[in-house]
């Protein structure tokens, strides 16, 4: 993917997971991944993608590491896309923004659920701090605060966590 992010945004998470994640067909070809799709025609039968925007995304997805490009049959050559560790550990982050997508954007015409695979039961994804249990939707409980890599413009911006800093 072209870099759209600026320079002092580098070191902004949020910013650079954008950058890999955050274009519009790359996040519902990680989504049909986790579904099991892994070829082309198949994620392109079921986004209704164009050929040459499916292998942009795809060639950016294997690039960045969510992918990897595995070939499944040498006459004539195919491959296949299955999903990396990295890109394993979206799926989190997916479920959380489906989630959101149903409570807070069609509350009342949710076109799927998640549900638990054995009792079939409806889940409510949420994010927890893996210490203490607590959900981290509480926007006063939990702040930013700068890490041991931080520039001195992200040590200003995030100065010592506290909430007294906005």
């Amino acid at each position: 993917m072209a870099s759209r992010i600026r320079l002092e945004d580098r070191e902004c998470p949020l910013s650079t997971t954008v950058e890999h994640v955050g274009e519009w067909w790359t996040l519902l070809i990680l989504h049909d991944a986790f579904d099991g799709y892994t070829r082309f025609d198949q994620f392109q039968e079921n986004l209704g993608i164009s050929s040459s925007m499916l292998t942009a995304r795809l060639k950016s997805l294997v690039a960045d590491g969510l992918l990897e490009r595995r070939p499944y049959r040498t006459n004539p050559v195919r491959h296949e896309y299955v999903l990396t560790e990295l890109g394993r550990s979206l799926r989190p982050v997916i479920v959380a923004l489906a989630a959101w997508g149903n409570a807070r954007l069609a509350p009342q015409d949710r076109s799927m659920i998640l549900v638990d695979a054995d009792s079939g039961e409806e889940v409510e994804p949420v994010v927890v701090d893996a210490r203490t249990g607590r959900r981290l939707d509480d926007s006063d409980a939990f702040v930013f605060t700068a890490g041991p890599a931080a520039s001195p413009a992200m040590r200003d911006r995030y100065p010592n966590g506290s909430k007294t800093q906005r």
